[in-house]
């Protein structure tokens, strides 16, 4: 699968990105700078780039304008530039979407989508429903519900999001920092410890017995992982 191609020096960006679009099931891969970014695409042709327009090295329209001639790949510009010059100037430059920080992650991989599809681009079909412990355990990504035993669960949105994160990566062990970020975004400015209320509540609604989950398990002072196991 070609991957998708994320320029961005600001690492904890990078990684919401990153982790959103490996979720929607794209590979990614990620530099730091345009000088790397130019030798990536040259190398391994992305599927699209998403591109940071202010980079410690280059300037990000030269960036572009150097990616567009490699072979006119899509390219979605990601920046804090908002006025509607630059704007209009990104554009002209040749890039097919335009996203101001700070931005939803997930409007981001629509986006991602979109740009694909008007391209003739192959898009990544999402994954069927999810099933864990011989079918005791159920998670729809696309209706945001989780099944135990043939009943719903009625995780809450926010819930479900921090769940189908823990249950996309089995036995992962994922600190409350990538878990914020994954299920708020990094713009995210609570309490890390929230997610602990989050996970108090989500094993109220799927374990049996909340003290001794069977599910998900704290590492301690570490974070968080899930342990069912996937059926195949």
């Amino acid at each position: 699968m070609q991957p998708v191609l994320v320029v961005e020096d600001d690492k904890k960006i990078a990684r919401v990105v990153k982790v959103y679009l490996e979720d929607a099931g794209y590979r990614v891969l990620h530099c730091e700078n345009g000088g790397d970014a130019i030798k990536i695409a040259t190398n391994e042709p992305p599927l699209l780039v998403i591109l940071d327009l202010m980079l410690p090295d280059m300037n990000g329209e030269k960036v572009l304008q150097e990616i567009k001639d490699i072979g006119d790949l899509p390219v979605i510009l990601l920046t804090a530039k908002s006025a509607p010059e630059e704007r209009i100037a990104g554009f002209a430059l040749g890039a097919d979407d335009y996203i101001v920080k700070p931005f939803n992650p997930r409007e981001m991989v629509y986006r991602v989508k979109a740009v694909l599809k008007r391209g003739g681009k192959t898009e990544v079909v999402e994954a069927p429903v999810k099933s864990f412990n011989k079918g005791l355990l159920e998670v729809d990504v696309r209706r945001y519900e989780v099944n135990k035993g043939g009943a719903s669960a009625n995780l809450t949105p926010t819930e479900f999001k921090v769940f189908s994160t823990l249950a996309a990566a089995p036995q992962k062990v994922f600190t409350r920092e990538e878990l914020i970020e994954k299920a708020f975004g990094y713009a995210f400015e609570g309490y890390d410890r929230s997610i602990d209320v989050h996970i108090k509540n989500i094993r109220q609604k799927i374990e049996d017995d909340p003290r001794n989950p069977t599910f998900i398990l704290t590492v301690y002072k570490v974070g968080y992982k899930f342990i069912g196991e996937k059926d195949a």
